[in-house]
């Protein structure tokens, strides 16, 4: 085989092989979400956690919805990397879904909280939580900050949700300094009577 036909064989495996490790990542997060909304749906129907996996050592404890972006997504207990690989996660530290406090999910810039760029003051989020109930919260700001600096409150006197990804969305390069923070507020006449409740 001639010396450019071989260039050519290399040139079209190396751009296979970056096409596929391209995909892998989306696609392990369409399919996690499958096989976590099926944990989701048992855990409603036993009344207790159920994995989404055997060998997880998390589960499912909220779901957030935007419509008015199409989202709808099953949220992790636990915001460890592995977790955060198959969907978002709530920070166990923050509040839980719907409860006095701030709670805080984290996402994947390039997956599941690509979404959250294209969120804008009054835009409307629900959180229900694993006994059904409902929070809407409505987006105040959204804001871009360096993780080295800025922190979180966490004890807040009403529901608020905040939802935290790395910045910039269209890097190449993962990781870096920067978050993109969008903060909401509970809606007091949106919320089921139970989480409306002060501490």
């Amino acid at each position: 085989m001639k010396p450019c036909r071989w260039g050519a064989l290399a040139l079209l495996l190396a751009g296979s092989t970056m096409i596929v490790q391209g995909l892998w990542l989306p696609a392990k997060a369409w399919a996690a979400q499958r096989l976590i909304e099926h944990a989701w749906s048992e855990a409603r129907h036993r009344d207790r956690p159920v994995p989404p996996w055997p060998w997880a050592d998390t589960r499912p404890i909220a779901r957030l919805s935007a419509a008015d972006h199409g989202i709808d997504l099953y949220v992790l207990a636990g915001s460890s990397g592995r977790n955060l690989a198959f969907g978002p996660a709530h920070m166990s530290a923050s509040a839980k879904p719907g409860a006095p406090g701030n709670t805080v999910i984290a996402g994947h810039r390039d997956t599941h909280f690509r979404f959250v760029q294209r969120l804008s003051a009054g835009d409307r989020l629900l959180l229900e939580d694993v006994d059904g109930r409902l929070t809407e919260y409505v987006v105040q700001a959204a804001e871009v900050v360096d993780a080295r600096y800025a922190g979180l409150a966490l004890d807040t006197d009403v529901p608020v949700l905040t939802l935290l990804t790395c910045y910039p969305f269209d890097t190449l390069e993962p990781g870096g300094p920067l978050r993109y923070l969008v903060t909401a507020y509970a809606s007091p006449e949106r919320q089921s009577p139970d989480t409306s409740s002060t501490t």
